[in-house]
């Protein structure tokens, strides 16, 4: 969660200083948005181009694919989007490099000017973000226990399932209400000496 919030401000902040960077100036006080997109592929030329087919156009591409690997959490679109405006930064210089015999950098506002600097160090801002990120997580299937086994295991033991409770054989019946409960009477005993199957009115 954490990597993902720092990625993402990151690839934002790369993405904003790419796009940002045609506006500045990039070599001899020229800005960015004065080079032809077509250049980077027939050689430099002193054409000034519309802002939407400069240098401008790779650059807000690459915005949009940052965006959308953000939304999505996706390090690979990031990584995508960083490797757009690299690319496009070093085949712009070497274009650059082929038409004025060499690139040099100085104080004056002549040589390479700050938009390279804003376009290459946004390109590596992005690839820092893709790496930084941690990407979407797969949800973890719940695996349910396994049935304990009802052979002999490894170690010797086995396991016996327990077993199942009887069913009633017959349905339970409630007790009757009017039911008259029996009582059971028990004789008295005989007085000693006498026969206790006779009756003490017999023999007189």
């Amino acid at each position: 969660m954490i990597r993902n919030i720092v990625g993402s401000v990151l690839a934002l902040a790369g993405a904003t200083a790419a796009v940002w960077s045609p506006f500045r100036a990039w070599y001899d006080g020229r800005h960015g948005s004065d080079y032809p997109i077509e250049d980077l592929f027939g050689g430099i030329t002193d054409v000034r181009a519309e802002v939407i087919g400069s240098m401008l156009l790779p650059f807000a591409f690459a915005a949009l694919v940052t965006l959308i690997g953000v939304v999505l959490r996706s390090r690979l679109l990031v990584a995508l989007a960083g490797l757009i405006v690299l690319g496009f930064s070093v085949l712009w210089m070497v274009r650059v490099g082929q038409f004025e015999g060499s690139l040099t950098v100085s104080g004056d506002g002549t040589g390479l000017g700050i938009g390279v600097g804003m376009a290459v160090g946004g390109g590596f801002l992005l690839l820092l973000a893709a790496v930084v990120m941690s990407g979407r997580h797969a949800p973890h299937a719940t695996r349910l226990p396994e049935p304990a086994p009802t052979h002999p295991t490894l170690d010797g033991q086995g396991h016996r399932p327990e077993p199942e409770p009887e069913p009633y054989a017959y349905p339970y019946q409630p007790p009757d209400p009017y039911e008259t409960p029996t009582r059971t009477m028990e004789a008295p005993e005989p007085p000693p000496g006498q026969d206790p199957g006779r009756h003490p009115d017999q023999g007189r």
